[in-house]
């Protein structure tokens, strides 16, 4: 008979996380810890041993990941997470690379990094949480903030017209593009493995509330975002990454929408620069 007062539970993932670190720093409401979830889940069902994983993660709150997962990871400069991963990945292809991070941190000063490393094709995964706002210093307008949504530097409301992350991704070359919400948590975790299993530059989005800074702002609290998330989303596979916008009002398509199959950067690199340690491991992956 099992002594309930002293038996020990443990959580699942707890193999995947540094227990050392918790509790976390997200704040209650937060999608964060749901989004890290089910990317911890993914890790978990891919069957790849843990130490066949980095992920890198750059600053912001969802750039705390990097921190808590329990495998090699680098918490990187601003905006800098796709460059550190693109390097990791040409130095050890055989790594299966995991950016998690901000829509602040990858579509604002990294920008630039993320359409360049989807041109290339570079074979990781990105898992953009896009919470419509700088969340950790203190709630700034973004690439991702609605039209007419109110931030610490736009409190009549924004004026301009946010990003379409899956349409921008898919222009600059993604072989894989997919959206879900944090409420969506087995399809992102199924989501999330299916990219980690396949070769080239994987994006998903996942739309997450943060109450803080966002919805403390625009009057709306952490029930009523998710509500939206049930109610105002449908799911769509194959939808084109024009209808992709972010507009409640209308409805938000969910689904994967993007994928298919072209040569990575790093097979590219090393078939012209390389060629015999090319062919040596087509041949180990064929053998």
């Amino acid at each position: 008979m099992k002594n309930h007062e002293t038996e020990i539970m443990t959580h699942p993932l707890e193999d995947l996380v540094r227990m050392d670190r918790i509790p976390h720093i997200w704040c209650p409401g937060c999608g964060i810890g749901s989004v890290f979830t089910s990317c911890l889940s993914a890790i978990k069902q891919s069957n790849i041993p843990y130490n066949q994983f980095t992920m890198v993660s750059g600053i912001g709150c969802s750039g705390r990941g990097a921190g808590y997962i329990n495998v090699d990871s680098f918490h990187t400069t601003h905006g800098r997470a796709i460059p550190f991963a693109s390097g990791i990945k040409m130095a050890r292809p055989d790594l299966n690379v995991i950016v998690f991070s901000g829509d602040g941190d990858l579509f604002a000063i990294g920008g630039n990094h993320f359409i360049h490393a989807a041109r290339r094709n570079m074979d990781i995964t990105v898992v953009c949480v896009n919470n419509l706002t700088y969340g950790m210093t203190g709630g700034q307008v973004a690439a991702t903030t609605p039209h007419k949504a109110k931030s610490a530097t736009t409190a009549a409301g924004n004026s301009e017209t946010p990003f379409n992350l899956p349409l921008l991704a898919y222009a600059a070359g993604a072989t894989y593009v997919a959206r879900w919400t944090m409420l969506h948590a087995r399809d992102l975790a199924d989501s999330i493995q299916e990219a980690i299993l396949r070769r080239g530059f994987s994006f998903i989005e996942v739309l997450s509330p943060c109450p803080i800074n966002y919805g403390r702002r625009n009057k709306e609290k952490s029930l009523e975002t998710l509500k939206k998330y049930h109610e105002n989303t449908i799911v769509k596979n194959g939808a084109s990454p024009t209808e992709l916008d972010v507009d409640f009002n209308k409805g938000v398509i969910l689904g994967k929408f993007i994928d298919i199959d072209r040569p990575t950067c790093d097979e590219i690199y090393r078939k012209m620069y390389w060629p015999q340690e090319q062919g040596a491991a087509d041949n180990r992956k064929t053998g």
